[in-house]
């Protein structure tokens, strides 16, 4: 155990740091001036604190509730409601106030879950390592692929599937125009837009269907779109045998299975 916890008074001060998907790191602590630990500056948050920290030997899921005001300008409903901080690396730990860099205590990591506003504050669910024993252990078949494009399973090289753009136009809030399609039919559909600019800067959205350098997304943009605003556009694919063979000659890597009987073969009767 840490010296500085040994005395009767001690000065501990909690801190979290938060290592958002789009690069951005934040650092906040429950004391009331901001601390710089390992070099990073902890801001003051009063009003942010945990729940009841519990350590146990064994596969148990663990949880932990942090709620706080929103009072902070690096944590904001908008950006909370955008899904910025979904997934975000959370690291929680303890530190003597009056000397942030002579050692700290580890209380718990993991990384962000279910996030909820109401009345001007938040609660967001942290997740610690063990929450990956509940995801499936073995796939199931499908017909269609289940490796993303370009990942290490697909092994398609993404060289020049990956370019800039700007949007052209804005129809409704889930389609919009951009000025380089790239010359090929759908060569969007299943992708990614990311916004390189404007309120959403950083944030991605999924390309539900394109043609002719006209986007439908799947999801409106969380905090909208307008023209001029540059992105990035990620080439997709449907996932398909055909379009694994014909459009990407990667037939070999295909993850999927679309000759396997389905469901329907039990309905099927003998012939007389």
């Amino acid at each position: 155990m840490a010296d500085w916890l040994q005395p009767e008074l001690t000065r501990v001060a909690f801190c979290w740091r938060l290592d958002r998907r789009d690069g951005i790191s934040l650092g906040f602590t429950g004391h009331d001036h901001d601390l710089v630990v390992d070099g990073m500056t902890y801001a003051a948050a009063p009003g942010m604190v945990p729940s009841a920290v519990t350590r146990e030997a064994g596969f148990a899921v663990e949880t932990l509730n942090v709620a706080g005001a929103l009072t902070h300008d690096r944590i904001s409903a908008t950006d909370l409601d955008a899904g910025r901080w979904d997934g975000a690396a959370v690291r929680l730990f303890a530190v003597d106030w009056g000397d942030p860099d002579g050692g700290s205590v580890a209380l718990a990591r993991g990384e962000i879950g279910d996030v909820a506003t109401r009345d001007g504050a938040f609660q967001a669910e942290l997740r610690g390592p063990t929450a990956v024993l509940e995801r499936p252990v073995v796939e199931r078949t499908s017909p269609e692929c289940r490796a993303e494009l370009g990942d290490r399973r697909c092994r398609v090289d993404m060289a020049g599937r990956v370019v800039m753009s700007v949007i052209a136009g804005v129809t409704d809030a889930q389609t919009v125009s951009v000025q380089d399609d790239g010359g090929r039919a759908h060569r969007w559909t299943g992708g990614r837009i990311r916004w390189l600019d404007g309120a959403g800067s950083g944030l991605s959205s999924e390309i539900a269907w394109s043609e002719a350098g006209t986007l439908f997304l799947r999801d409106p943009p969380p905090l909208g779109t307008v023209v001029g605003d540059r992105v990035e556009l990620t080439e997709g694919c449907d996932r398909s045998l055909a379009t694994c063979s014909a459009r990407f000659g990667n037939a070999a890597n295909f993850r999927g299975e679309p000759h396997l009987p389905g469901n329907d073969l039990l309905t099927r009767y003998p012939g007389e």
